[in-house]
This record gives C-alpha cells, structure tokens and sequence, in this order.
C-alpha cells in the first residue's frame, strides 16, 4: 500500500512541475507551439523517463533482463501494447488536460481512471461489479463535471480538457487492466515493465506521431537553440514520473490493478495542495474544487475497491 501512496505524491509533483514547464515561453510563443505543446513535451518527457529508467536498471544490472522480458516473453509483448495505450493515448490526453484545464484541475479531471478501469476489469476480465460501484461512478463523473464548470476556474478550453481527460481515463484505465495480468508472469517484473513501457511510448512518439505532426523541426528548435530550463524542468518532471511509475507498477504486481489505482489516484488531491504550496495559487483551494476534488477521490476509489480489500494486506 506504501508504494501506491508514494506514486500518488510522486505523480501529485510530476503534474505540477510539468505545468510549469508548458507554460514557458518555447509552448506557448506561437500558434504551433501551443498545437504541438502537449504532444512534443510528452515525447521529451516519457524520453527522458526511458532514460532514467534506464539509469534504474542499469545500476542493478537489469538490462539484459529487461531484454529477454521485451523480446522472450509474451508478457513483455503485452506491455509494449500497455505503453502505446497508456503513453501516447493516455499520457497524451493528461498533458492536453493539464494544459487546458490547469495542472490541478486537469489531474482531478483526469482521476476518474479508476473507475473507468474498474468498468474495463468488469467486461474483460470478469471481474464483478456490485450495483454501489456503478452509483460510485456516476458520483465521480458528476463531480468531475461540477469540477470543471465551477465559475472560479479559469479554463482554457472545457471540451478540449475534458476530451484530454477522458483519453487519459481510458489509456491509463486499459494499460493497468493489461499490466495486471502481464505482472503475473516472474520474467516480467515491475522495474523491467517500467523500462519497456517507457522505451516503447518514447518510440512511438518519435517514430509515428511527431511525422505525422510535422513535429520535429519544432521538437529539435527545442534542443538547439536557447530554451532556458525548460528541457531541464521536464527532465525533473520526468524523474518523479519514473518514481511514481516505479512505485505504481510494484504496487500493481503486489495488491492487483483496481487496489492501486484506488491508492495512485490521491495523485489529484496532492496536486492540488502542491499547486497551492509551491506556486503560490490558492485560487485552487475554492469550496467548489475542494468538495468536487473530494468526490472525485473518494468515489473513484470507493468505485474500484472495496475500503476492506484496499487495506488488505497483499497476497503476492
């Protein structure tokens, strides 16, 4: 249970550190920066997470494991789906939230994950889902409504928000249902998932969606000419999302997909109170976000587990 907490604070950080970093100057200069903002920032982003990973494996001599598990196993295969779902799909609908709603708002927007991964455990993997979860589920869908519409909010673009939101619900929804069963299989642990989820996004980025963007010439301006500490900025962004990957995957291998995404998603409500700490905006902490923040939390997690099964103690 520690390390889904500990995702949930490492995300919580990596949310607002990377809204910094899109509201600098290089995103936001020109009509193009902006369209190609949360697209080349993500591939900056799950780059440099690939490569702490990397760093990770490397110290504990995981990379000729971290192979065999991408290429000798059928697990391995599985994952590298996980990543193209829940890092160019999911990670892309998270930036484009964050961007538009605001990094607090667009990560209570984006945590109805849960839930929706409950739903998706439900039909794929037959796992039941009593009449209360679904009542759950409508609470946190109408919180995220309440949320997004309160008039203390400044929004950039509603529809383009909540879109980003639900892509990241869904992607990050799928990728923990299909990680669950991949987990099981000891030739593909957490770190070793880790590396090839990062890896495969980055990669996907590069080679798919930024030729179709016509993104690199924007993404290489990035690193040739003077960009301040924006590169630096995402670098740090992406270290505590490899923490908090780190953290979320062991979690998943150790208590199950709907438990740790049940703990992950306090992510939302640490974003918040980082947002208020450290950047000074308090505008965030009105009555409206903090009882629809509340009701997004809460129902999330009482949608996808039990109280009494998310403070069991792990079977693995």
């Amino acid at each position: 249970m520690f390390c889904g907490i500990i995702a949930g604070v490492a995300w919580a950080l990596e949310t607002v550190i990377l809204g910094i970093a899109l509201s600098m100057t290089p995103f936001v200069s020109t009509e193009q920066a902006i369209f190609l903002a949360p697209f080349v920032s993500t591939f900056i982003h799950d780059a440099f997470s690939a490569i702490w990973a990397a760093i990770y494996n490397g110290a504990r001599g995981n990379l000729k494991k971290v192979w065999h598990a991408a290429f000798g196993t059928k697990g391995g295969k599985f994952v590298m789906l996980a990543a193209v779902i829940g890092g160019p799909v999911g990670m892309t609908g998270y930036v484009l939230a964050i961007n538009y709603m605001g990094a607090s708002i667009g990560a209570v927007a984006s945590a109805i994950f849960p839930a929706i991964g409950a739903i998706l455990a439900y039909f794929f993997l037959k796992e039941k889902m009593q009449w209360y979860r679904w009542v759950f589920l409508f609470a946190t869908l109408l919180g995220v409504y309440g949320l997004s519409y309160s008039p203390e909010v400044q929004i950039k673009d509603f529809w383009l928000g909540i879109i980003g939101a639900l892509m990241c619900a869904f992607g990050w929804g799928i990728e923990a249902v299909i990680l669950a069963k991949c987990m099981q299989d000891p030739d593909v642990k957490d770190e070793y998932a880790l590396q090839i989820r990062q890896t495969t996004s980055a990669l996907v980025y590069g080679i798919v969606l930024l030729p179709l963007l016509h993104g690199w010439g924007f993404t290489v301006s990035l690193f040739t000419s003077g960009t301040g500490w924006l590169l630096p900025v995402i670098a740090i962004a992406a270290f505590f999302a490899t923490l908090s990957y780190l953290c979320y995957y062991r979690a998943i291998a150790a208590i199950g997909a709907s438990k740790s995404m049940a703990l992950n998603v306090t992510y939302a409500a640490w974003a918040i109170f980082f947002t208020a700490v450290f950047l000074g905006d308090t505008s965030v902490l009105t009555p409206t976000t903090i009882i629809c923040a509340l009701i997004v939390i809460v129902c999330g997690i009482l949608t996808a587990a039990d109280g009494k099964d998310l403070f069991s103690k792990s079977k693995a």
